[in-house]
């Protein structure tokens, strides 16, 4: 069955991301605006030049561009997951980048079954640049408790 990322998903990974109408520079330098958006929908990139956003706007547009996530975690995990698991792997996806996620252990594990190893797996993506970044740290914990606060799928 096809999942979607939940309304308390979606409020988590705003939380996560947090709101900024100009852009910045994120942690690995790439352009970003509203709530973590390196493009806009339609596939162009944001510039630093780029003029401010609403939250309403942000807010629209990552409920766009979250889609592709959702349709990448429903594509490439095979075997049951909760719905907290669900939103875990989409929070994560949308961070790192679909075809991170598609390609990871993390993923290997959950199709082998192996949910509590592929929890063990959030913690190793807390790098940028190929530094530890605290608040990349901070991300995959709340990710990680998020994706085992259901339990394993029945």
């Amino acid at each position: 069955m096809t999942k979607r990322l939940s309304q308390d998903g979606l409020a988590r990974l705003k939380k996560l991301e947090g709101f900024r109408a100009i852009p910045y520079a994120d942690v690995a330098g790439v352009p970003t605006i509203g709530y973590g958006a390196t493009y806009y929908p339609g596939g162009v990139k944001v510039t630093m030049a780029d003029p401010a956003i609403s939250e309403a706007k942000a807010s629209e547009m990552l409920a766009l561009m979250v889609k592709p996530y959702a349709d990448a975690i429903n594509e490439c995990v095979k075997l049951p997951l909760t719905q907290a698991m669900f939103d875990a792997l989409v929070l994560f996806a949308y961070n790192v980048g679909i075809a991170a996620v598609q390609g990871s252990t993390l993923v290997r594990l959950i199709n082998s079954g192996a949910y509590q190893a592929a929890a063990s797996q959030f913690l190793r993506w807390n790098r940028a640049g190929g530094k530890e970044v605290a608040g990349l740290t901070r991300r995959r914990e709340h990710e990680q408790s998020l994706f085992l606060s259901q339990g394993m799928p029945a």
